[in-house]
């Protein structure tokens, strides 16, 4: 590695000016994810310097006067004269577009940042910037107004310290809400502390209480990140409320060809598989070729010792999915020039690293479980139940498909479809009970929009095997009525309405139900949620009649409005007034419900989302999972913030 980083370093490949036109195309977008882009960009920075040792602390500060500043103890953003642009290389690397140390020179050989426009995105986007470089005993600084440079690098002050701060104020021309989220910044500072070892994060938030998002209020106002574990202490965060396998996560590191691999792994007692990809500290999810070596390694190893431990008893033959099987894992890799596959960075496509990680995960995870025998019965023990589970769930998986077909073109008797058969014009509605599922088979629009009833409460996939799932009659109901499959055999294309509904009472039963239900296509058909498929119905909560006219409104908030608007109108006199509360989907008649809730011009639907994979997973992790301890914390973390709750 070369110790020099000067002015020769920093390439050059365009301008800025674009970027104020079209921040979308540099940020994602000017919404909460572009604005807090911009902390990613500047914090990048100082973790590739960690990441090319030359780092190990970093300060990010939201200061009470609007600003954001990030300061590391890195080299010190060069300062010196650059030849081509002929101005500093502090002030290319601020004002020119794809300038930096990470573009072909030998100013870093491992970089992240997921799009690599870097901190000069950040200048164009901010009111104001102030770079400060203690270099060589000195301050050098520069400022900036929207892009533009007010003056040249100058030496401003003498220090001892060394590295880079950078303060910024997010243009409100640009971004209509400048709302940080504290939980936004430790929740990407917490996983970027993990995947950099050893390095100490500080995180001080000054602003006033009316400055901030409102789930602030649930983390501390200073935090300091720190993991001499690294990724086998994250592996350990991921499974805190878990009964695991083995003693403590099975962790492997490898240097091959300047590439390094780490690996931490574990086994958990329950039915999923949660392995997360990093490249170059960048969060890969859609995996790559680190994950298909990932894979490939942990199949053959764990094979081999199960042939060895005479595991593979009544002729089972283990295949991936029983060896991945409660599974948790991180595979991290740093390499120089990954090839990304996909704009986003999602992907890695560099071939070499499939045959770096499975060396590594081959000779790594043997050793271990040479050395560690009652960690390797306990996962076999683990596996083999795996492999009979699954033998049992293909013999009830074809009993699905051959019931729905002895039924009539694969579909339940309680569905009643719709005629429309391109699944892109085709909507479900999935009911509660059988009530209100009269309502909406009676109201809906035949043509396009089909209703599935369900009866009671959903089988909890969290806790049971796909065997046991598949013999509950509502999920039998529901995998037929989508038509895609399941498992093994689930194919998305033949999915056969496009436009999902869950539709459940606005109680406390119509909530867990709903739970559930989002529970199972989490668990079974992400892909769903990914492709924006799944929706939530918003049925009215209040009916608000007065002179022979209905108001629907969704709160007690709009309730309130409405009748302050007419008592206005009436001056206070409101003879013949009446205000229903619907508790459940089955006191409106076929009309109300397509009213308020089936008509597409009228309805309000919420769109099921997948922000943060991680989080999403611990959070269906920790409230429909065994243990209890987490959903009891959840609760009495939140319990403040119910206003009302039905009983």
């Amino acid at each position: 590695m070369s110790a020099e980083y000067s002015a020769k370093q920093i390439t050059v490949l365009e301008g800025l000016e674009p970027v104020r036109k079209r921040p979308g195309m540099y940020i994602g977008g000017t919404g909460i994810e572009g604005l807090h882009h911009l902390i990613w960009e500047v914090f990048d920075n100082a973790i590739d310097e960690a990441m090319a040792g030359h780092a190990d602390r970093v300060l990010i500060d939201l200061n009470a006067d609007g600003t954001v500043s990030v300061e590391d103890n890195g080299r010190g953003i060069p300062v010196d004269m650059h030849a081509t642009t002929k101005v500093s290389a502090l002030e290319t690397v601020l004002t020119k577009l794809h300038a930096g140390g990470k573009f072909g020179g030998e100013g870093y050989k491992v970089s992240g940042g997921l799009h690599g426009v870097g901190v000069s995105v950040v200048n164009a986007l901010s009111e104001e910037l102030k770079a400060e470089v203690f270099k060589d005993g000195n301050i050098y600084t520069q400022e900036f107004d929207r892009g533009k440079p007010r003056y040249a690098a100058k030496v401003t002050g003498t220090t001892d310290k060394k590295g880079t701060r950078i303060t910024f104020k997010p243009d409100s021309q640009i971004f209509p809400t400048i709302i940080f989220s504290r939980k936004t910044i430790f929740d990407h500072i917490r996983q970027q502390a993990y995947l950099t070892k050893g390095i100490f994060i500080a995180i001080k938030d000054e602003r006033a209480e009316a400055e901030m998002a409102a789930e602030d209020k649930q983390y501390p106002a200073s935090y300091n990140f720190h993991f001499e574990g690294g990724i086998a202490a994250y592996c350990s965060h991921l499974v805190r409320h878990k009964k695991t396998l083995v003693e403590k996560p099975i962790y492997i590191s490898k240097d091959i060809n300047s590439c390094q691999i780490e690996v931490a792994l574990t086994y958990v007692d329950d039915y999923n598989e949660h392995v997360f990809t990093f490249a170059n500290n960048i969060h890969t999810i859609e995996g790559g070729t680190h994950l298909t070596g990932f894979r490939s390694a942990i199949t053959r190893i764990i094979t081999d010792y199960a042939k060895k431990l005479g595991g593979e008893k009544n002729d089972i033959s283990l295949v991936g999915d029983d060896i991945r099987e409660g599974l948790t894992a991180i595979v991290s890799v740093k390499l120089p020039d990954p090839e990304f596959e996909g704009q986003t960075k999602s992907k890695l496509g560099t071939p070499t690293m499939r045959g770096f990680v499975e060396t590594a995960v081959n000779q790594g995870l043997e050793r271990y479980l040479e050395e560690h025998p009652a960690d390797g019965r306990a996962i076999i023990e683990k596996i083999s139940l795996s492999a009979k589970a699954r033998l049992a769930a293909r013999a009830a998986r074809e009993a699905v498909i051959r019931k729905g077909a002895l039924e009539g073109m694969t579909l339940p008797g309680k569905l009643a479809d719709c005629s429309e058969r391109d699944p892109a014009k085709s909507e479900i509605y999935i009911v509660e009970g059988i009530s209100a599922g009269g309502s909406a088979k009676s109201g809906r629009d035949r043509k396009f929009q089909a209703v599935l009833p369900l009866r009671g409460k959903l089988l909890n996939v969290e806790r049971a095997r796909l065997d046991k799932m598949l013999t509950n009659e509502e999920i039998k109901s529901l995998i037929v009525a989508l038509g895609a499959g399941v498992a093994e055999d689930k194919n998305i294309s033949k999915l056969r309405y496009h436009f999902i509904v869950i539709m459940t009472d606005a109680d406390v039963d119509g909530a867990h139900i709903r739970t559930l239900l989002l529970t199972f296509f989490y668990r079974h058909y992400q892909e769903i949620i990914e492709q924006g498929y799944l929706y939530i119905a918003q049925p009215p909560l209040f009916g608000i009649k007065y002179k022979n006219k209905i108001t629907y409104v969704h709160s007690e908030a709009e309730r309130d409005e409405v009748l302050a608007k007419l008592k206005g109108e009436n001056k206070g006199t409101l003879p013949g007034l009446n205000v229903q509360r619907y508790k459940g989907l089955g006191e409106m008649n076929p009309e109300q419900l397509w009213e308020t809730t089936l008509n597409p011009e009228n309805r309000i639907l919420l769109q099921v989302t997948i922000e943060d994979a991680e989080k999403a997973d611990e959070i269906f992790s920790d409230l429909m999972g065994e243990d209890v301890l987490p959903r009891k914390r959840f609760i009495q973390n939140r319990a403040s913030s119910v206003k009302n709750l039905d009983t």
